[in-house]
């Protein structure tokens, strides 16, 4: 229309989902990061791109690797029973002691290796090309989407029940999906939770249902509870059969909930499975690290930020860094400022951020982004010590 403005929509409802380590999804990316992990903790200079397959009581593992020769197919298969194990699977249709696991896991490709090895007169490369995106809001208190930190974090307690003994009745696989009402660019309450969890035989759904409230409750703020008829835990009804015997896995299928919910863009590729020369995963670890900066720096109250990269080519093409008018500098001037406070080449990322540890594997499930900093480098892009040093590129 002519004369019309673009303004941003302030009252709304926006929903997002998360899924649980024991979906068929999640498996396969716990077990594509376990198997990079195995590589880092024998040779931080390893080159991982391995896809896991989940069906029936039947896994299959595919990919590419430069790293360790110690590390055999039986290494794979071990680490991968591992992981099934950890996740709570031992059920008729996918046991971690008897499923058939089949390894189909090569050499890098020479072509790869010569583009993205650092030679005598260039910087390491780029592992492909790309786009990816970072986001922070003031939202919650982990500057992160309140509608996709909920759904985790319901899923995680759920876990954390079943694991410890407390909630025996849940079966490893689950989804949460949380709505949020939006007033004046803000969230304040819920309109509807949906939680639907694998359960074991015979468990009423009434109980599970006062279960799982529980645990809604306490993760939503205070007075944020969706109303009666908008709470829905297993709609369906019976959930016994789940994870990869109820439906097939495959990694790197749940990338919006591994990033922010669809709050925010997500780029082209997914992170599980790959080791940090692959920029889909690094450069998108350095995207949110550099946008939760510029939030906690107070310097926005939301920021989107992205990268692009070409394979083979050290330095990114471009950054680019949208504010959404909540901004109090310009954002040209970010731009700059961002590039000049870190390196973002691969080889810088992964410097920064101490990416050569063995400490994907706790990422593949409850998102990427949001968690706290582990003291042995985990999570590592979700630190806020940049915040003087944007401030002075600034000044």
């Amino acid at each position: 229309m002519k004369g019309s403005v673009n303004v941003a929509r302030q009252s709304y409802l926006f929903t997002s989902e998360s899924v649980s380590e024991g979906h068929p999804d999640k498996v396969c990316d716990r077990i594509s990061d376990a198997i990079v992990d195995t590589y880092l903790s024998k040779d931080p200079n390893s080159r991982v791109a391995v896809e896991t397959l989940t069906t029936t009581n039947k896994v299959v593992l595919a990919g590419e690797v430069r790293g360790c020769p110690s590390i055999t197919k039986d290494t794979l298969i071990e680490t991968a029973r591992r992981a099934i194990k950890d996740i709570g699977y031992a059920q008729d249709g996918f046991h971690h002691e008897n499923c058939s696991i089949d390894v189909y896991v090569h050499e890098q490709s020479v072509d790869i290796a010569q583009g993205v090895d650092a030679g005598d007169n260039k910087d390491e490369g780029a592992g492909d090309q790309g786009i990816m995106f970072g986001y922070a809001c003031r939202e919650t208190d982990v500057l992160m989407p309140a509608p996709i930190h909920y759904s985790h974090q319901i899923l995680k307690d759920m876990a954390t029940a079943r694991h410890d003994g407390s909630a025996p009745e849940f079966g490893p696989d689950a989804k949460s999906q949380v709505t949020l009402q939006y007033e004046n660019g803000k969230p304040v309450r819920a309109t509807s939770v949906v939680v639907s969890t694998q359960h074991n035989e015979g468990v009423s759904q009434e109980a599970l249902r006062e279960k799982v409230r529980g645990y809604v409750e306490q993760v939503l703020p205070a007075g944020w509870m969706c109303p009666e008829s908008e709470f829905y835990v297993n709609p369906t009804g019976r959930f016994v059969i789940g994870g990869p015997d109820g439906d097939a896995g495959l990694t790197g299928r749940k990338i919006i909930v591994d990033t922010y919910g669809g709050a925010a863009p997500h780029g082209g590729g997914a992170f599980s499975g790959k080791d940090a020369t692959k920029v889909d995963r690094s450069a998108a670890y350095a995207s949110r690290y550099l946008a939760k900066n510029v939030v906690a720096a107070q310097l926005a109250e939301k920021c989107t930020l992205q990268l692009s990269y070409a394979i083979g080519v050290s330095k990114p093409l471009s950054i680019y860094v949208d504010l959404h008018g909540t901004g109090t500098v310009d954002e040209s001037k970010l731009e700059a400022a961002l590039m000049e406070v870190m390196d973002l080449s691969p080889r810088g990322i992964r410097e920064h951020l101490g990416l050569t540890k063995p400490i994907f594997e706790r990422t593949a499930a409850y998102g990427h982004f949001g968690r706290k900093p582990d003291e042995d480098g985990g999570f590592s892009w979700e630190r806020t010590d940049l915040i003087d040093s944007i401030k002075s590129a600034l000044t």
